[in-house]
């Protein structure tokens, strides 16, 4: 495989720190957009607020400033409109639930303005209630956290080491959190492609986590005598051109389809090619760390156990005092 950093010794397990505080501070943007999209103050999509989507069908394809113009002037300012690639189709949402009235307005609108230089036929259309809106926003963060769940148990059961699976779920969560806090300070839909965006999001994180952790696996077996930290440390350097190079690789695929594809992905697009960054970032900062500081902690239990085991020795072996 190419390697675009030879022999690197770059510290990251002394760098430990610093990265703790940056990803504690952008999970902590996570949780407060978990929160406010839990609590509906964001800017919810029709999968989840509820309301009405009409699909329509033109023979030409169309100026969408045109469109939204002629919508404007008619008193619909409050509708949200998406072109579906080249095809002459568009997506009209609005958060009003009343599809009857909606359809029949369009239909009299576009019939005004395009009479019959371009033909157009209402393709679908969708009603979502606020109830049903609100069933689906509970589903979907109920999916990520069983997904993260599910993570956790493949990853303790490979690895046959609870630390392993803390350190990826940790990872995945972080990732997560950080994407999630990124679209709701910009201000984007929070539909149920995001939703499918941050399942796919947490899938990529635990393979590029894996495959660290498969070399730390390796040359925990080989190199028993060195220090814990420096055999992470070490295995990290060793497999970071190939995560470097697989990362750039899912980026090249992920920016063509967001120059070259439809409207509909570009927001799935945004949300893995930041997801890639951040989960490259946390397999290295963060998972990996996270070995360390459970060693840490499992070598001052297992001191405090000898010390107090020497203590209750060395008092039955006293003699009695006079």
């Amino acid at each position: 495989m190419m390697e675009l950093i030879k022999n690197s010794k770059i510290d990251f397990v002394g760098k430990r720190y610093i990265a703790f505080a940056i990803s504690g501070v952008l999970s902590l943007l996570g949780i407060i957009a978990i929160i406010q999209i839990g609590l509906g103050y964001a800017n919810m999509g029709v999968d989840f607020a509820g309301g009405t989507l009409v699909e329509v069908g033109f023979d030409k394809p169309v100026n969408m400033a045109e469109i939204r113009g002629i919508l404007s002037a008619k008193g619909m300012n409050d509708v949200e409109l998406q072109e579906v690639g080249d095809t002459g189709r568009i997506l009209i949402r609005t958060r009003k639930s009343d599809i009857g009235n909606l359809t029949a307005k369009i239909s009299t609108i576009f019939k005004e303005r395009f009479k019959t230089d371009n033909s157009f036929k209402i393709e679908r259309t969708e009603e979502v209630g606020p109830k049903i809106g609100t069933e689906l926003k509970e589903k979907a963060l109920w999916a990520i956290f069983w997904a993260i769940i599910a993570l956790t148990v493949y990853i303790t059961f490979r690895f046959k080491q609870p630390r392993f699976g803390i350190g990826a779920a940790v990872a995945t969560l972080h990732d997560v959190l950080v994407v999630t806090g990124i679209f709701w300070v910009c201000n984007r839909e929070i539909n149920l492609l995001l939703i499918t965006a941050l399942l796919t999001l947490a899938g990529y994180s635990l393979t590029d986590t894996v495959v660290v952790f498969d070399r730390i696996r390796e040359n925990l077996k080989l190199r028993r005598k060195e220090a814990y930290d420096v055999i992470i440390n070490s295995s990290i350097n060793e497999i970071l051109s190939r995560t470097i190079v697989t990362s750039i690789t899912v980026l090249i695929v992920l920016i063509a389809l967001l120059v070259k594809g439809s409207q509909v992905t570009t927001d799935f697009c945004w949300i893995l090619i930041f997801g890639v960054i951040i989960g490259t970032y946390s397999s290295i900062f963060i998972a990996s760390p996270i070995l360390i500081e459970w060693n840490s902690l499992m070598m001052k239990k297992s001191s405090k156990v000898v010390t107090a085991s020497e203590k209750i020795g060395r008092q039955s072996t006293a003699p009695p005092s006079r």
